[in-house]
């Protein structure tokens, strides 16, 4: 990566680290004042922010992944996917967080693929400094695995191979449940009908349903499509072998997996 480029990154990671610290302590906010009229005014003024900034980076396009998950942001759906009425501002402020967290990986994820000023996808090198999404994980040998495999995941997704980035970010998932499990120890595991046995011994939804049970996640992974539940029987060799794994489902499984993340760092 040259100077440039590598600036223009650096100026970018800083400014999105900027929009989210804005963005926690008004999404906070906004929870317990929601019609607070600076408060508004102010969440306003930071959503225009955010969409000059994705604006930017999805180099004008309405049609790049970026800024459709931008506008989506917005609004609430009906049970068959249509939308029908803007989402509540502390729900907003929420998903655009995720948003952003989803710029953030981007950019230090990707290789270059021609720039970031505007003209083209966002894109980096592995040399720009990860951010540090993964504080939270009780295992230090962990925490670089699980950063690099969330940017691979997002590249996979980028690169439309969507059956690795859902295997990816599933992965992703159950290490870092797998994590707080261990932390929070068997013992207390058992009033949550934890199964007998090792923690690593469990299945993958058993690990998920305990985490759930004992308070250490809520119930987003409810909403993780059967490809996802499933994937560990998606073997490396049998790749191509089930029915594809569609761009939905990989998309899901990596907004759970930020749900699930934002649960176990309530801080995020």
């Amino acid at each position: 990566m040259d100077e440039n480029l590598r600036s223009q990154v650096e100026t970018y990671l800083s400014h999105l680290d900027g929009l989210i610290q804005r963005g926690r302590q008004l999404r906070d906010t906004l929870i317990t004042a929601p019609s607070d009229p600076p408060t508004a005014a102010a969440a306003r003024a930071w959503q225009e922010d955010c969409g000059v900034t994705i604006n930017q980076l999805s180099g004008g396009s309405k049609a790049h992944w970026l800024a459709r998950a931008f506008s989506a942001s917005f609004l609430m759906r009906s049970a068959d996917g249509r939308a029908v009425t803007e989402a509540a501002p502390a729900e907003i402020a929420k998903r655009l967080l995720g948003v952003l967290d989803q710029a953030v990986a981007s950019l230090t994820g990707m290789h270059d693929s021609g720039g970031v000023d505007g003209s083209s996808t966002a894109a980096t090198s592995p040399e720009a400094p990860p951010p540090r999404r993964f504080e939270f994980v009780h295992n230090a040998e962990l925490r670089p695995v699980v950063e690099q495999a969330f940017i691979d995941s997002r590249r996979a997704l980028e690169q439309k191979d969507f059956e690795l980035a859902l295997r990816t970010s599933c992965g992703i998932l159950e290490a870092i449940v797998t994590d707080a499990l261990e932390y929070k120890g068997l013992p207390v595991l058992g009033d949550a009908g934890a199964p007998a046995g090792r923690i690593a011994d469990w299945t993958f939804e058993a690990r998920l349903a305990v985490a759930e049970k004992s308070g250490l996640i809520r119930g987003g992974c409810a909403r993780l499509p059967p490809a996802a539940r499933t994937y560990r029987d998606h073997k490396e060799h049998e790749r191509g072998s089930n029915v594809p794994v569609s761009e939905r489902d990989a998309r899901l499984a990596g907004q759970v997996l930020h749900v699930v993340m934002r649960d176990l760092d309530p801080g995020r």
